[in-house]
């Protein structure tokens, strides 16, 4: 017989490293290159020492003449805060007793829900890694009763819950409203509930209660301007990444040149690119104009991808529009005090119930955020003209 006690030991014991496992390698490609590691983390933050530049007791003398002072490496630390990712599913007590002398039917009502989760959870983590840690989708170009009309619903997804914060950043009495649809061709997007009062143009649309509590992802680190892991790019230039805008048709000299140039004035090598699906598409049409041939790589979670130059070329759905990454992955690491895990109570138990209500909860849970130790070693394109 199915009862409450054997989910908890299901989830604890068989989804618990399955979920990981997909969520680590098989939510996005990016993420899948990204180095994982517990070291550095210091309670609540990562403390990560950062080298630059080159060590400095190097030089050429006389042969009985004083040798060359002492300079050591460069080194900055890094500091940021570990941000709390959440994924909860929910189980009714109907469902569980519905299936309690049924144990296919509990395996199934298990597996639709860590699916949803899985889904949901690497929907959000790949958003995040393009982001800029603030958590906004999108923001509001016009509303209409219960209908919005954003700048962009490249972010958006049916089933979210979203909060609308004002202009000022002040919350507003719009919150934990769920989208219900997506018109994708008209950048729209409806949510549930009562008419959208205080909602007004420039607005921002974040993720609920996640606004400015997110990973310190891509948007965040390929800016020109402020601080970032606690230090202020004004006086530390090597914080800053190669920025090209408004490239135009894509070029193989503006993909070489960007490759180039981070290996000239960073040591840095090019090993991952992303962009968006129109970028690979425009990619994919210049080798065909210059009737070059498209080898395709296997990357870690069973992708295959098209290369250039033997450096895979991923598109992904959260990368800006007409932008191309190129990245050294090496450079990256995702700092996390734990892998996922449930959030256990007092009682050791992963399911609880909902207080008044007859339902059930469990929750996933991983503290972690995202640092870049060479910012100048990365390269973006953008502005580019998409096919």
């Amino acid at each position: 017989m199915v009862t409450m006690t054997s989910a908890d030991n299901a989830l604890k014991s068989v989804y618990l490293g399955v979920v990981s496992d997909q969520l680590n390698t098989a939510a996005n490609p990016l993420l899948a290159a990204i180095r994982q590691s517990t070291a550095d983390v210091w309670g609540k933050e990562v403390r990560r020492l950062a080298r630059y530049g080159v060590n400095g007791g190097v030089g050429a003398g006389t042969e009985e003449g004083d040798l060359p002072a002492s300079a050591g490496n460069n080194y900055e630390q890094f500091v940021t805060t570990l941000k709390n990712l959440y994924g909860t599913i929910e189980i009714s007590d109907k469902a569980v007793r519905a299936s309690e002398n049924n144990v296919g039917a509990f395996v199934n009502l298990l597996n639709a829900e860590m699916d949803g989760l899985v889904r949901s959870s690497s929907f959000n983590f790949g958003r995040m890694l393009f982001g800029d840690g603030s958590g906004v989708l999108t923001t509001v170009s016009a509303v209409s009763g219960t209908t919005v009309t954003a700048a962009s619903v490249k972010n958006l997804i049916e089933g979210m819950v979203v909060d609308f914060i004002s202009a000022d950043t002040a919350v507003t009495g719009a919150t934990g409203r769920r989208i219900t649809s997506v018109d994708r061709d008209n950048k729209t997007f409806t949510v549930s509930g009562a008419t959208l009062t205080g909602v007004a143009k420039d607005d921002k649309v974040c993720v609920q209660g996640s606004y400015n509590l997110e990973l310190t992802g891509l948007g965040a680190i390929f800016k020109t301007t402020g601080t970032i892991y606690g230090l202020d790019r004004a006086t530390h230039k090597w914080m800053i990444p190669y920025i090209k805008t408004s490239v135009g048709a894509i070029t193989e000299t503006a993909i070489q040149t960007a490759i180039d140039r981070l290996e000239e004035t960073a040591g840095s090598r090019v090993n991952f690119i992303v962009c968006s699906w129109g970028v690979k598409r425009a990619l994919q049409k210049l080798f065909g104009e210059n009737k070059r041939n498209i080898d395709v790589t296997e990357l870690a979670g069973g992708y295959r991808t098209i290369t250039y130059n033997g450096i895979p070329v991923v598109a992904d759905r959260f990368c800006p529009d007409g932008t191309m990454y190129l990245l050294n992955t090496e450079d990256f690491c995702l700092h996390q005090l734990c892998d996922w895990k449930w959030l256990e109570g007092d009682d050791g138990r992963v399911l609880k119930q909902v207080a008044g209500k007859p339902v059930y909860t469990a929750t996933l849970v991983k503290y972690a955020d995202l640092i870049c130790t060479r910012p100048c070693g990365q390269a973006m394109l953008s502005g580019i003209t998409e096919a």
